[in-house]
């Protein structure tokens, strides 16, 4: 099999479908199907039925999650306008959706597509989310699927591979911004043996859903990314560990590896060559502290979820003792764009540092939730004010908090600044996996620092001290404070644990615990400083 192979194949899977003039796309999305987009769907398909020139399909995620159920129609012809979207869509609406195809669009229930939320986003994670049917191996074939797997394994060496990827600047999208080049080469200069490829999927993160998204929208390209990754390391086993909370993501990224084994992708001797590689699914039970690849793998071999200390790092000797290569979901979603258009175009892309783009989880109190991806660098400004639409109600922003509970909480005066992995750093935050939650005038920054020490605490494994007892003492004192009972003593204490608990915790949910804290405390002290002189009134 060759590259020509597969241009080839998705050819014809598009000469198959020429008859059809018109797709009548419905996300079918967990968001959209929470709010009914299924009797949307089956709405569409009895009145679609029989009409030989409109195919009426269930695609992934759109993005505009608050406008749930999305329906979008959409021209197949190679130089077609952009889709008509509608939103808010209810079944009663079906029959005038599909009368109205080739005319003009249905008032009521028309978005603009040429809106900020839409206009100013660059995608290539979410390139294919809310056009392909992911369920449909065929479908992601059509659209240039595989492609890049084939042309790694039958025309690079895995050094190649490894230097196109290392070129493309790529960093890790799980929070850590680790060079992605850099990891993959430990692990391929490890001996020759077994070795493993991992994608962590336990999103945990309040108010991030960017992975489960990618998965529920696009589940091939994490295959493939997967498989491009063990060819450049010398893996030929993958797992892929997602929460069992995302039913939907599951099932779809089961679909899909049954569907690529039958079709060659995945297995032995993988588009007819010497290279084999196949994945398994393993499910966690929901614990935060599995995010960390340490407790990860622990979680993998039927252990107790719980971290160990680093060296030996994963890459020297990860699952059950063998090198192991770990990355989050939509660092493997990049991988087969980055072969196909080279490391230098994604290079182009983003900051000096921070290369490429980035997904987004938008949260709270913002006019559009949702799911966006926009270039590094982007202004905080331009994210929430111009793609998310600002605060509704007509009240004042007052914080955005970005990288979920290890992250922190940054003010209205810091919107101006871009956004990527340093930056955020320099300003006591992270980026974190994308979660951004933005909050208006009526959030206490008391309240949220004591919400997400809470959760820390909840989610601590106990394996160290500092992170057991520390984030239980550190919310007391918060509890305190927030209830207007604390003193000054216990501010003073406050400020000191941070310091302890993120300097001596053995993992990163607790060195970074206090981030909230640290970062409400730095930006909205006047807070704190309300409750002590109500505690003293």
């Amino acid at each position: 099999m060759h590259v020509e192979d597969m241009i080839e194949r998705a050819e014809a899977i598009r000469a198959e479908r020429a008859g059809i003039k018109h797709e009548v796309r419905v996300c079918m999305a967990a968001s959209c199907q929470s709010s009914g987009a299924a009797a949307v769907l089956d709405a569409l398909s009895q009145h679609c039925s029989g009409a030989g020139t409109c195919q009426v399909k269930s695609v992934g995620c759109m993005g505009l999650c608050s406008a749930g159920p999305l329906v979008a129609v959409a021209e197949t012809a190679e130089d077609a306008p952009e889709p008509v979207l509608y939103r808010d869509v209810k079944p009663a609406d079906a029959a005038d959706i599909l009368a109205s195809i080739g005319g003009q669009p249905v008032t009521r229930r028309h978005c603009p597509t040429d809106q900020p939320f839409f206009a100013r986003q660059r995608k290539i994670v979410l390139a294919n989310s809310g056009i392909i049917d992911p369920d449909s191996f065929s479908g992601y074939v059509a659209v240039g699927g595989y492609v890049a797997l084939v042309q790694a394994l039958t025309e690079m060496t895995p050094a190649e591979v490894l230097n196109e990827v290392t070129a493309s600047g790529l960093r890790g999208r799980g929070g850590g911004g680790y060079p992605t080049g850099l990891k993959w080469s430990t692990v391929a200069k490890m001996p020759r043996g077994q070795k493993f490829v991992i994608c962590n999927a336990d999103e945990g993160d309040p108010g991030a859903f960017m992975d489960r998204a990618v998965l529920e929208s696009d589940p091939h390209r994490i295959l493939e990314g997967m498989a491009i990754a063990a060819y450049a390391i010398g893996a030929d086993k993958g797992y892929v560990y997602v929460r069992a909370e995302y039913p939907l993501a599951v099932e779809r990224i089961q679909t899909a590896i049954r569907k690529a084994r039958r079709a060659g992708f995945l297995g032995h001797h993988i588009a007819e060559t010497e290279f084999s590689f196949d994945i398994e699914i393993r499910l966690g039970a929901g614990a935060f502290v599995c995010g960390e690849e340490t407790a990860l793998m622990a979680s993998i071999e039927g252990q107790r979820g719980q971290p160990r200390p680093r060296p030996p790092y994963p890459a020297q000797a990860g699952l059950w003792g063998y090198p192991t290569l770990i990355n989050n979901v939509e660092t493997f979603a990049n991988i087969a764009p980055i072969l196909r258009e080279g490391g230098a175009w994604f290079a182009s892309i983003g900051t000096d540092k921070s290369k490429g783009t980035k997904v987004f989880a938008l949260a709270g109190t913002i006019r559009n939730t949702g799911l966006i991806e926009v270039p590094m660098g982007t202004t905080l400004r331009d994210i929430i004010e111009v793609i998310g639409g600002g605060i509704p109600g007509g009240k004042a922003f007052k914080a955005v908090q970005t990288g979920g509970p290890s992250g922190g909480c940054l003010p209205a005066d810091k919107l101006d600044i871009p956004v990527d992995y340093d930056s955020l750093r320099d300003l006591g935050t992270i980026m974190g996996s994308g979660g951004m939650i933005v909050m208006d005038e009526d959030s206490s920054m008391v309240d949220v620092a004591r919400y997400f020490m809470e959760f820390c605490m909840t989610e601590s494994c106990g394996k160290c001290v500092p992170c057991r007892a520390g984030t239980l003492q550190m919310h007391e004192l918060l509890d305190r404070i927030a209830k207007a009972q604390g003193t000054r003593r216990d501010l003073a204490l406050l400020e000191d644990l941070c310091d302890v608990v993120q300097a001596t915790s053995l993992c990163g949910l607790g060195q970074t615990a206090p981030n909230p804290v640290l970062s409400t405390l730095r930006y909205f002290r006047n807070e704190y400083e309300e409750r002590l002189m109500a505690a003293e009134a």
